[in-house]
């Protein structure tokens, strides 16, 4: 008896591992052929746009950017370089993009830009270096906008592999048990209408979201040091790439939903009670700011005018953690007034062609 009983386990055993080792398989060829975003990658190309894919009403480009064709440059042009996360990409439609806002309002100034969104969400400051290197110097571009994100991009600095992402089928499985339950919206937008006050995530995923960052205004916190180092590393890195190919650099910050929006400030503080740790919620910010200036970086961060004009207009999208159309919109003018004060300043004292 007992040797049947071993035999049978023996059997299970041996069946569920050649079930595990088959689904590992067949998971790991599908993703070669359709590359699926929740299996991890070394590489930026993780969350990158399929490329002729729908987006709402609006196609991606040939290189998966969701942007027009890129086309050869003009020398008469001010070709500006847009590097980013989710941020840049947008949960918008194309046309409600602050990139594409900022290129329209240049033009409408009567200067010859054009802005170039290279986009791609979930990366971080690691990223936005090797897009620059390994795609965006081919581009000529006459300045680079780099857009940092306060919510994650110091945390996707000090970012480590998972356990389960190892692994192809637990990946898909974490995905389907795990992650796909906790959204009220859409993962991939697809050729769907867009709508500016539907939910993202449920309450209880978007608000775990937003504790599990803010971290980083907890001025006790032992890991956003390093974190900082590692992301400043990155900028001055792209800062130096920059300097040498004589191309303007300049940093965007973009503050989190937790900065602006009181309610959901004191909800997040509340949760974090039990740390008795101080609070200073534009700690990351006002290290940022110092260290780029110390670089000499040139940089813009909207946080005042959105802490502003947040107490009275709804500029995130409801439960996500970017910007709705009335928050591009904002974000759009303050940078046409910030890149049209450069450009002066660039014409002004180098070389430029007017």
């Amino acid at each position: 008896m007992k040797q049947k009983v071993l035999q049978t386990a023996s059997s299970i055993i041996i069946v569920l591992l050649l079930s595990l080792l088959s689904g590992e398989a067949v998971v790991r060829i599908f993703h070669f052929f359709h590359p699926l975003f929740f299996i991890y990658d070394d590489s930026y190309n993780r969350f990158r746009g399929k490329p002729f894919s729908a987006d709402f009403d609006f196609k991606l480009n040939s290189l998966g950017f969701k942007d027009t064709e890129f086309s050869e440059k003009k020398n008469s042009t001010f070709r500006i370089l847009a590097i980013g996360d989710s941020f840049s990409y947008g949960v918008v439609p194309y046309k409600d993009n602050y990139l594409t806002l900022l290129e329209s309002q240049l033009k409408g100034k009567g200067i010859d830009a054009e802005v170039y969104n290279l986009g791609i969400p979930s990366i971080g400051p690691k990223d936005y270096l090797a897009i620059l290197e390994q795609e965006g110097l081919r581009l000529h571009p006459d300045m680079v906008l780099l857009s940092f994100f306060i919510g994650n991009d110091f945390l996707e600095s000090g970012r480590k592999k998972k356990w389960h992402e190892y692994s192809y089928l637990a990946s898909l499985l974490r995905y389907m048990l795990a992650i796909r339950p906790k959204y009220d919206g859409q993962i991939v937008h697809g050729a769907s209408i867009y709508c500016d006050d539907c939910p993202s995530f449920s309450a209880n995923t978007y608000l775990d979201i937003e504790k599990k960052r803010s971290g980083i205004y907890l001025t006790d916190n032992a890991d956003f040091p390093s974190l900082f180092a590692k992301s400043l590393d990155y900028l001055a890195q792209i800062q130096n790439i920059c300097a040498q190919k004589n191309i303007a650099f300049s940093v965007v910050i973009i503050p989190d939903e937790v900065q602006i929006n009181t309610e959901l400030q004191e909800t997040v503080r509340t949760q974090l009670a039990e740390r008795k740790n101080g609070w200073n919620i534009l700690l990351p910010n006002e290290q940022l700011r110092a260290g780029l200036k110390e670089m000499n970086i040139d940089f813009l961060d909207l946080y005042p005018v959105f802490a502003k004009q947040g107490k009275t207009k709804q500029l995130y999208k409801l439960r996500d953690t970017h910007w709705n159309i009335a928050g591009n919109q904002l974000a759009a003018d303050i940078l046409q007034q910030h890149v049209r004060s450069m450009l002066s300043f660039l014409l002004k004292n180098t070389n430029m062609p007017r």
